[in-house]
């Protein structure tokens, strides 16, 4: 028997061929018989991917188009603008795998963006070759459609036309407020101010829709829809329209004296038909200031039976408190009190059925009872001699009418201060249209505050407005303060109030600017804020200690002002 030596199986060791080109040493499990470099010069996985493209650019708006519609920000060298770019070559990107992708540096100027891309792609039976190339992109600047209809005048798509029937600015100088904190005007291309409102442009409907139900959300409005055809194609069955929507917000604002109808009145919890606006948000609050009673009144109930305020807080008129006594019922912040009060200031010249004049004392019901103390001032409606052209009031028992309505407190001591506020409000830019030049006039500012229309009743409503906003914590905490700096507090001293245009040098009130409010416009008994240069303050009028200072915790910080710069136009 002979005995055989094991010998391991020849196809278990390794082998080695030459290249078929060059002739280096490859391995025999290399199936393209060609080494690494010779594959290269044969096989091009690169082959139909482009090497050059271009990428638009928006001079307007600073944004890349990103394919298909979509015009995006990305700043240099940012992994958005990456993006961007690789889809200039996604397509032929889907034949292999992309391993890698990076920019390669360019002068800022020369608008070329190179990136380096690295791919990896199977040729062969498990054979995968890996290649780098250079992509070139020529940035190519023009307009998005965006900024296209912004710089072409009336090319809107849909529009909203806001409008109420006051005659005050006080509701629009809310609604700014409103807008401006839930930054519901980032979709609007233009804004124009109107006699009575503002009409907000978009260019898409979506955006004007969200609008409609935004001013829905946060006041009492009914809104109509209309559309207008520009031109259609028969061919393709397709039209182009412009949308326009209709809101109008209702007649009644805060701290206004309503008379309800006597049937309109028992269908809403028998409530007095005398009431006072107590607030409005998207509904209107009524407060029965006799029996602090209150209902609410929705937007689509009021426009089925509308009806419109018996005075506004131009009537009002100032009254000391004499003495204040609280009466027992309690609802929320209203304590019914009954108040003695007397004019503050009266003409002397009418008299009474009991021989005294109007600066008689008045007995009266209040809610004000729990911050009412004697000697205070308060705002209220007088209405002893009052002649109201209203079915409600007239059909109303003459005896239940009280001579006087208590609405609100006021600080006359600390308003004739001539201490600036601390703190600011944002406002929009955009243009008004001053109906008294004649329709032509075109002005810059936020809600008519420079050059708008009818400049002098709006700074009014404005300093109105600001006093309402640190009267009320509720109304101010649903807007945004921001800190005044050191140098708006200075120019303060010498200039106008928050956006109320220029003016010359006025001193000794407390709105800052020279104004001051007189209790009583001569005969007619009416609060005024007057443009009138202040008096000086009198060392016997003491500062009056509850008044109503904002908290710096309650300031934002970072004053950003939104307000466009005066274009000074001179008239040559």
């Amino acid at each position: 028997m002979v005995a055989m030596d094991y010998e391991p199986d020849a196809a278990g060791q390794e082998s080695y061929i030459l290249c078929a080109d060059c002739g280096t040493v490859i391995s025999s499990a290399n199936g393209a018989g060609l080494c690494v470099g010779c594959l290269r010069n044969t096989v091009d996985i690169t082959e139909g991917i482009p090497k050059e493209a271009t990428l638009n650019f928006c001079r307007g708006c600073e944004r890349f188009l990103s394919p298909p519609q979509t015009w995006v920000t990305a700043q240099p060298e940012s992994r958005e603008l990456l993006a961007i770019c690789l889809k200039k070559i996604a397509r032929p990107l889907m034949k292999v795998r992309l391993i890698d992708a990076s920019f390669i540096w360019t002068e800022p100027h020369s608008r070329r963006i190179k990136i380096k891309v690295t791919i990896q792609k199977e040729v062969l039976a498990n054979t995968v070759l890996q290649q780098t190339f250079e992509l070139l992109l020529v940035v190519h600047t023009g307009q998005c459609p965006q900024c296209t209809r912004l710089a072409a005048k009336n090319t809107w798509k849909a529009s909203v036309q806001v409008r109420q029937k006051v005659t005050h600015k006080r509701t629009f100088l809310w609604l700014e407020q409103l807008i401006l904190k839930h930054n519901a005007h980032k979709d609007t291309i233009n804004i124009n101010e109107k006699r009575d409102g503002l009409d907000f442009f978009y260019s898409e409907r979506n955006n004007a829709i969200k609008m409609v139900e935004f001013l829905a959300g946060v006041v009492p409005v009914r809104s109509k829809a209309s559309e207008q055809l520009i031109s259609s194609d028969t061919h393709s069955n397709t039209s182009n329209y412009k949308f326009t929507y209709s809101v109008e917000i209702v007649p009644v604002c805060k701290d206004d004296l309503v008379c309800l109808p006597r049937n309109q009145a028992r269908a809403w919890g028998n409530i007095s038909p005398l009431t006072i606006c107590s607030r409005v948000g998207n509904t209107v609050h009524l407060l029965d200031p006799m029996t602090l009673q209150q209902t609410d009144v929705t937007a689509p109930v009021y426009w089925r039976q509308p009806f419109d305020s018996l005075a506004t807080v131009t009537d009002l008129v100032e009254f000391i408190v004499l003495d204040v006594e609280p009466s027992g019922p309690v609802r929320g912040k209203y304590v019914l009190a009954d108040a003695q009060v007397t004019r503050s200031s009266s003409s002397n010249n009418n008299t009474d059925d009991d021989g005294m004049g109007d600066d008689g004392i008045f007995h009266t019901r209040t809610h004000l009872g729990g911050i009412l103390q004697p000697g205070d001032t308060v705002l209220g409606y007088h209405l002893t001699n009052a002649n109201f052209n209203n079915d409600a009031f007239d059909s109303f028992d003459q005896d239940r009418i009280p001579d006087v309505i208590l609405v609100k407190k006021t600080y006359p001591n600390r308003r004739k201060k001539s201490k600036p506020r601390n703190w600011k409000l944002r406002s929009i830019a955009k243009e008004a249209e001053d109906v008294a030049e004649g329709g032509n006039t075109l002005g810059r500012g936020a809600l008519g505050r420079k050059g708008g229309v009818d400049q002098r009743n709006v700074e009014r409503d404005y300093e109105l407005f600001l006093r309402d906003l640190e009267e009320d914590k509720e109304m101010r905490a649903a807007v945004n303060l921001y800190k005044a700096n050191q140098e708006a507090k200075e120019a303060d001293d010498e200039d106008d109030d928050v956006g109320m245009g220029e003016t010359t040098k006025k001193s000794g009130s407390g709105m800052k600017g020279g104004k001051r409010r007189t209790g009583v416009n001569g005969g007619t008994g009416e609060m005024q804020v007057d443009e009138d240069m202040g008096e000086g303050t009198d060392a016997d009028d003491e500062e009056e200690e509850d008044f109503p200072e904002i908290d710096i915790n309650e300031l934002l910080e970072h004053f950003e002002e939104m307000d466009m710069e005066d274009a000074t136009e001179e008239v040559q």
